[in-house]
């Protein structure tokens, strides 16, 4: 190995110093030296162990490894110089001891098929966050596998805010103090979460860093804080974490659909279809400008999410339970008629396409069961989600309609307030977590366009 010297931060030396029989967690904001972090674990391994390391990288896509794999060169170039060999096909390190690194890809389960039966001493897996749930990764663990003398190990690293925000903080954050060992039961390993923040990387220009950060999160200081902190608990998500507050949004359960002069407030469905993922269903009911059940006052054209059907599997947000359109007709019919309302509403535009069967469109068959849809008002994601965004800020405001949502609706509560921003787009929603209810109350509030006027989201 050369004799060029390697300089650490202060994090990278405490990660460095804990044992390697313990499993780490490196999970904290931004540009806090994670990724680099990973590479001296690698290159520490391989110096340690020789031909008896084998390494495994994983990010979620492919187009995700360039960055790191410039980070290995370098460092990898600047230990060994031209005796270690990268293979830019195969994305695999041969180092001149014998040991392997590979550099891989992990999104879905037909890619695990390429790494089954194969064995690694030493698993790494960077912007996990990505990953909507842990199912992968934990199958991942299958080949940690090796000689007595050589320790096994997982390090995981990742940021606040992604698809998989509320599983990464549920494992491996609010288990105990930060740098303290806690065991974790799904691996039955000892853990420890290892967090960092780009204040404490002097390899980086600080105060530049900081300027792209706020500019990125002007009008998302809970996002900021996460990013700038490396705050899990910002659980409220990065979407709608300034919007969303649970004493302003969340009412108790109404027995009944409420009755002014007589007329029962305007009812309606807003529906997202689907069964191998989730479908989401909501019955809605707009005031009139009157006092629920409840006892609270609703100003005009206030929108409360009263019911929901949901199709999602326990513990797992993002999966369907694979219902039909008849089994699930007859779980809306079901749910309509016992708040004595009409089967009707509005749903995704997807489900108004024709097929080329003579069954016809999938609204089609809803409207054989006797469950009708019509499409949302036109308009596009982000004027959606704005039109969104607003109702929730103004709910519990006396003179402006606010949306509200009941206690009994719990898949909202289990998956909207932790769904992340599309990082590539930040004023959207980051589609690939469980964004089902989401939608489906958008399409609600679209909905509800027709019949008022709802100004621009100022927050």
């Amino acid at each position: 190995m050369s004799s060029q010297s390697v300089t650490l931060n202060a994090f990278q030396d405490q990660v460095l110093r804990l044992p390697e029989e313990v499993d780490v967690f490196l999970g904290g904001g931004r540009a806090g030296g994670k990724s680099f972090t990973l590479a001296l674990l690698a290159l520490r391994h391989v110096e340690q162990y020789g031909p008896a390391a084998r390494i495994l990288y994983v990010r979620r896509t492919y187009k995700g490894l360039a960055d790191f794999e410039l980070l290995t060169r370098e460092l990898f170039g600047k230990a060994y110089g031209q005796a270690a060999r990268y293979n830019g096909a195969e994305h695999v390190w041969r180092f001149p001891n014998g040991a392997y690194m590979e550099l891989g890809q992990l999104e879905t389960p037909g890619d695990y098929s390429k790494y089954q039966g194969r064995s690694f001493t030493l698993l790494m897996a960077d912007e996990i966050g990505q990953f909507n749930t842990p199912d992968l990764l934990d199958t991942l663990r299958s080949n940690l596998r090796g000689p007595a003398n050589v320790p096994i190990r997982v390090v995981l690293a990742a940021n606040p805010g992604g698809p998989g925000h509320q599983w990464i903080a549920k494992r491996y954050v609010f288990r105990g103090s930060p740098w303290a060992i806690f065991h974790e039961e799904k691996s039955k390993r000892d853990w420890v979460h290892a967090p960092s923040t780009f204040e404490g990387n002097e390899f980086i220009d600080r105060a530049q860093y900081r300027e792209q950060l706020e500019a990125a999160c002007h009008s998302d200081p809970e996002l900021l804080r996460a990013w700038i902190n490396g705050d899990w608990a910002v659980s409220r998500g990065a979407y709608f974490a300034s919007v969303l507050d649970e004493e302003r949004n969340a009412i108790e359960p109404w027995s009944e659909i409420p009755a002014l002069n007589g007329c029962r407030w305007d009812t309606y469905l807003a529906h997202d279809f689907g069964s191998t993922a989730p479908s989401a269903t909501y019955l809605i009911a707009q005031s009139p400008g009157a006092t629920g059940p409840d006892g609270q006052y609703y100003p005009r054209d206030s929108l409360v999410l009263v019911d929901e059907l949901a199709t999602a599997k326990p513990d797992r947000p993002n999966d369907g339970l694979g219902w039909t359109v008849p089994i699930l007709a007859e779980e809306i019919l079901g749910m309509c008629k016992r708040w004595d309302v009409r089967a009707q509403g509005v749903a995704d535009d997807a489900i108004f396409a024709r097929s080329g069967h003579a069954a016809g469109s999938i609204a089609d068959e809803f409207t054989r069961m006797g469950v009708h849809f019509r499409p949302a008002q036109k308009a596009d994601r982000i004027s959606g989600w704005t039109r969104m965004r607003r109702l929730l800020a103004d709910a519990g405001k006396p003179d402006v309609p606010g949306l509200y949502i009941s206690r009994t609706c719990r898949y909202f509560w289990e998956t909207l307030p932790y769904l992340g921003r599309d990082m590539r787009r930040v004023e959207d929603v980051d589609t690939t977590g469980a964004d089902h209810a989401a939608d489906a109350v958008r399409y609600g509030c679209l909905r509800q366009a027709h019949t008022t006027s709802i100004s621009p989201l100022r927050l």
